[in-house]
């Protein structure tokens, strides 16, 4: 039975368990959101002259790893048109009937919001590309040769996907999308920002330097950052004053397990497996993945990312290669990289 989540009173909300924290410190304005400015530019002009021309916006793909705003982003643009905003995700759409009856149920410049839109099934999909276009969908009503096709006129709506791998989105979807774009990751300047700001509304004492220190271990994303700033709330209340600062949050975070350079417990083990028991590669995926006792998705789409921006490994046509800076933060000398592996 598909459970849609729709209509909240707060159009950045999401009931998503993972983002239950978050709820009430999701900005809900452009200009109250903290980063991505190429996105935020484009964004005003598509919505803006969306308002001008009393219309619903034109449908947009957001990319990116998990935990940089997709989600946050979405809810924006409901509020900015002051709009609902009606939330499920691709694999929850199971069927063809699953879409049709959210899609009928929809307003006019309502914002319908798919997260993991690369997770829809073959037959669902089908069903999206007119409702996008045309605003319209075809239902088949019976059975056998009594069956019959009935064409729905949907409302104007606008329609937000968000991925996290945009390779695996057809083409034909990829294309009916009006603004397609990618969130990138943060600086530590922006993710300062979005501690203080959560800090204030969590009503958190903390200086400075304490945000500095927790924004440069956060990885570039905002969700991790938001996640650390409780934790070390948590050991400042147990353990400490109470009050944030950047001795205080060194003293969590390595507690915690999150190293100078932002990595935790299974960053660390894939680089030391890449190191220690490979020989720095090349190894496959998979058998890394085996090595470290996670998914080869999770190693892929969560820890690859941030590990080859930062520098500390690289993919290479053969596998997974660890680079010299991998060598030194396990405390090895790095070996010379044979060149011919890129």
């Amino acid at each position: 039975m598909l459970v849609v989540r729709e209509e909240f009173t707060d159009p950045a909300i999401t009931t998503d368990p993972a983002d239950l924290d978050d709820i009430g410190l999701r900005p809900k304005t452009l200009d109250d959101f903290v980063g991505q400015r190429e996105l935020k530019e484009h964004l005003g002009i598509v919505l803006e002259a969306a308002r001008k021309r009393d219309q619903s916006a034109d449908h947009i793909l957001l990319a990116g790893p998990p935990g940089l705003g997709k989600t946050t982003m979405a809810g924006i643009v409901a509020s900015e048109m002051s709009a609902k905003i009606h939330i499920t995700s691709g694999p929850a759409l199971e069927r063809a009937g699953d879409l049709a009856s959210i899609l009928t149920k929809l307003d006019t410049n309502d914002v319908l919001f798919i997260d993991e839109i690369h997770r829809l099934s073959r037959q669902v999909e089908e069903i999206l590309y007119p409702a996008m276009e045309d605003f319209q969908i075809d239902i088949v009503v019976g059975k056998g040769p009594s069956a019959s096709s009935i064409r729905l006129t949907l409302p104007k709506f606008t329609l937000i996907g968000a991925t996290t791998r945009t390779g695996m989105i057809t083409g034909p979807l990829r294309d009916r999308f009006g603004l397609v774009a990618r969130l990138d990751f943060y600086e530590v300047d922006e993710l300062e920002q979005i501690v203080l700001r959560t800090a204030r509304i969590l009503k958190v004492p903390i200086d400075k330097h304490g945000a500095v220190e927790i924004a440069r271990r956060s990885r570039g994303t905002p969700r991790i950052a938001n996640r650390l700033l409780r934790r070390v709330r948590d050991h400042a209340e147990v353990r400490g004053d109470g009050k944030v600062s950047q001795e205080s949050a060194r003293q969590a975070l390595a507690v915690f397990g999150v190293d100078e350079l932002g990595l935790d417990k299974v960053d660390r083990s894939i680089l030391s497996a890449l190191c220690r028991q490979f020989a720095g590669g090349p190894v496959g995926l998979s058998t890394l993945a085996i090595s470290v006792s996670e998914q080869t998705e999770t190693i892929e789409d969560v820890y690859e990312p941030f590990l080859i921006q930062q520098g500390l490994l690289a993919r290479t046509p053969r596998g997974r290669v660890a680079m010299p800076l991998a060598w030194q933060h396990i405390g090895e000398t790095p070996p010379k990289i044979d060149p011919e592996l890129f």
